[in-house]
């Protein structure tokens, strides 16, 4: 998946996009400086509404303007559906493409994935961002209003891609980092070393 490996060290383009999966705890450190200078700050959401208790459970992507973090999205997973959130784009970024970059990027990691439907929470202003996509309203006629805005369901009917990740998958893209299955991991290296038991070797070579 191109969008999720992209850095933004790697571009000396000062208007270039790239997009990445957040893997560190420094990365979530600039999704929350993103999403506290968007919510908190502009939309004056509570603290403890914005930050939910949701981060540590999700896949998170930050979007970049040169080398400039500028936006960033997150995504939850559930049975039957993936939950696209939380999209923050910082003000002076808005006339970039780096909002659609963000969504781009998380529905090929979802496909890739192998699910089948995306659900969101649109605010109502942004039901027609999110039909660009393929979205449509789920229907469901259901009220929802939380932090001062109203939000519309949506869902987004798509195909897992033909690369999905499934149990017929090589074990070893299965083991990879998150998003960033097409290159060896630190695990498929390891594979070359002989089958041993370090620790095992260890106790024995003590008695």
């Amino acid at each position: 998946m191109h969008g999720t490996r992209s850095s933004s060290s790697a571009t000396s383009n000062p208007r270039a996009i790239s997009v990445r999966i957040a893997r560190d705890p420094n990365d979530l450190m600039l999704v929350t400086a993103i999403r506290a200078a968007v919510y908190l700050a502009e939309q004056d959401c509570p603290i403890e509404e914005e930050f939910d208790g949701n981060d540590l459970v999700a896949a998170h992507f930050i979007g970049f303007v040169g080398r400039e973090p500028a936006g960033c999205l997150r995504v939850r997973f559930f049975g039957e559906f993936a939950k696209v959130e939380r999209l923050a784009v910082r003000h002076q970024f808005r006339r970039s493409r780096v909002s659609f970059k963000l969504v781009q990027a998380s529905v090929d990691y979802i496909k890739r994935k192998g699910f089948r439907k995306i659900y969101g929470q649109a605010q109502d202003r942004l039901v027609d961002f999110w039909a660009h996509f393929g979205a449509r309203p789920l229907g469901h006629n259901r009220k929802i209003t939380f932090s001062d805005f109203s939000y519309t369901e949506m869902v987004l009917d798509i195909e897992p891609g033909p690369d999905a990740i499934t149990l017929e998958s090589d074990p070893y893209v299965i083991i990879r980092p998150e998003g960033d299955w097409d290159r060896p991991g630190v695990l498929d290296i390891s594979s070359g070393r002989d089958v041993t038991s370090p620790l095992r070797t260890a106790a024995l070579a003590e008695t």
